[in-house]
């Protein structure tokens, strides 16, 4: 496997039209909450939003009170600030006695029984939506999918991937080569990933709530009330074993060495039962439990930090766009919602994220095998629960163990030479510099972080996680309501709140086809 990552690294320092060209997306996660009590709210999505099934940027996630915004793809991050922005002004002017919960962990819950699953209508892709979600609910439990995040779409014009092409004099058809090109970024990924949850994690406490009836959590209670548990050294809990991990995936071996091995491995998992989710059937209401009885019901399901992706046609299977057309994009899931920031992320995020993967792209990437995923997978746990810690090593690329610092400062040295790839266009100003040099100083000094003020602001004021997040929350939320929303920009929300409510009901109205023939007709796709 030819590694290209010196032709990256040429063009990109050389000719830097290609960084002005990275596009970029958002979508970001808020709870609703009630205002005064940080409860998780029991109310319908507001019509005024309109329709969670066919918004374009305003729909659900697992939960009817987990909105989820979504930003154009564009190669201006302030444009993607302005987007979010609109988004965020828009939807506080629609709630009523609520709230967006600005964090990642849930606020005040009240066991699964209070957290709502998402409603999408009567449409066969709606019905769809709604029993993968019940099937999510009885594998995981409720509480797991009302953790929030923000998902980072990246990518680099396809014209770069042309002229990388030719430079590399490459037998591979653009596609491919392009494919190989994301596929060696996100084997890096994996291996630096705990840097970014180090940089970006803001999760190291949870609301007492969300552990109740869990003995076996290795969490600290805080203060006497006992309000919020947490660890002292944690950065990101929402991506250790209390968030988006599941025992049951951890047999599967996905590897990213190709594409098709990816794509098989996925296929499989989705059509072989899983013999312990046999047993689910019903919901308590009657609903169908789950979509299938394999080990993934799509491929949504399997919890990553990063997936390939490709935009998909109408019924598609992701995996089946990636088969037609290959990676188009990568998206980032790893990423908290910061309470600190008006919007969960800012333009500084997302700097720091395009030279994070810009680093993942120019750097020799190493071949997937056992030795190196399990080395990742420690690295991340140790990162999650322990990253702050002074005394915390974690394992090199020879197995040896070496602190978090040492480990951090090639990846630093690289970010600061790409910073200057993008400052030596005028218009960045020195910006992207001036991440990679804040970046260095929160490795050196772990009180800099973002999981450290939250625990220091809970530990300064006495006041508990969700005081803390709900004070933020609150903040943002009188911001959200007093800021200007342009008079374009609110014209076309309400159109397409409007718009998007008539495109379910023609949905509903055209939908002649049975369901279980629908559902056999698109997993028909993964067998063919």
């Amino acid at each position: 496997m030819a590694d290209h990552s010196p032709i990256y690294r040429r063009l990109l320092e050389a000719e830097p039209q290609w960084l002005r060209q990275i596009c970029r997306g958002v979508e970001k996660e808020s709870l609703r909450v009630s205002r005064d009590q940080a409860t998780l709210a029991q109310t319908p999505h507001p019509v005024e939003l309109g329709s969670a099934l066919t918004h374009s940027a305003i729909t659900t996630d697992y939960s009817e009170a987990l909105l989820e915004f979504i930003t154009p793809v564009s190669s201006s991050i302030s444009d993607t600030e302005r987007a979010l922005a609109d988004l965020h002004r828009f939807t506080a002017r629609q709630l009523n006695a609520e709230l967006l919960w600005n964090a990642s962990m849930p606020c005040i819950v009240q066991g699964d029984a209070g957290i709502p699953i998402a409603e999408f209508g009567s449409s066969n892709v709606g019905q769809m939506k709604r029993i993968y979600r019940n099937g999510l609910s009885v594998r995981y439990g409720r509480k797991m999918q009302a953790i929030a995040g923000i998902h980072y779409n990246f990518s680099l014009p396809e014209s770069f991937w042309v002229r990388a092409s030719e430079v590399a004099e490459d037998n591979l058809s653009q596609a491919d080569f392009q494919t190989a090109g994301y596929l060696a970024l996100i084997r890096n990924f994996f291996s630096r990933v705990w840097l970014l949850l180090y940089l970006l994690g803001c999760s190291p406490a949870v609301c007492a709530s969300f552990i109740q009836g869990n003995r076996s959590h290795p969490l600290r209670p805080m203060g006497d009330d006992h309000h919020s548990y947490y660890l002292p050294f944690a950065t990101s809990l929402r991506m250790g074993d209390l968030g988006y991990t599941s025992q049951a995936q951890s047999e599967l071996e996905v590897c990213y060495n190709d594409l098709d091995q990816y794509i098989s491995t996925l296929r499989s998992a989705i059509l072989r039962t899983h013999p312990p989710y046999a047993a689910f059937d019903r919901m308590d209401n009657g609903e169908q439990a789950q979509l299938n009885t394999a080990l993934l019901q799509i491929e949504n399901e399997y919890y990553s930090p990063i997936r390939p992706k490709r935009v998909t046609s109408s019924g598609e299977a992701p995996i089946l766009a990636l088969t037609r057309g290959g990676i188009e994009y990568v998206e980032v899931r790893c990423v908290d919602i910061n309470p600190f920031v008006p919007f969960g992320i800012d333009g500084d995020t997302m700097r720091l994220l395009d030279l994070f993967l810009l680093t993942c792209l120019t750097d020799i990437s190493p071949v997937c095998d056992e030795a190196g995923q399990r080395r990742n997978k420690t690295n991340l746990q140790r990162t999650v629960t322990h990253g702050r810690n002074p005394e915390l090593t974690l394992l090199s690329e020879g197995d040896e163990e070496v602190s978090l610092a040492e480990l951090a400062q090639p990846i630093l040295n690289r970010m600061s030479e790409i910073a200057d790839w993008f400052d030596r266009d005028v218009n960045h100003d020195g910006q992207y510099q001036r991440i990679a040099e804040e970046a260095r100083k929160k490795v050196s000094d772990p009180s800099l972080t973002p999981s450290a003020r939250l625990l220091n602001e809970m530990e300064s004021s006495g006041q508990s996680f969700w005081q803390v997040a709900k004070k933020y929350s609150g903040q943002w939320h009188a911001e959200h309501l007093s800021q200007p929303l342009d008079s374009s920009a609110l014209a076309s929300l309400e159109a397409e709140a409007r718009a998007s409510i008539e495109r379910q009901r023609e949905l509903e109205a055209d939908d002649e086809e049975p369901f279980d023939a629908y559902l056999a007709r698109f997993y028909s796709q993964y067998s063919s």
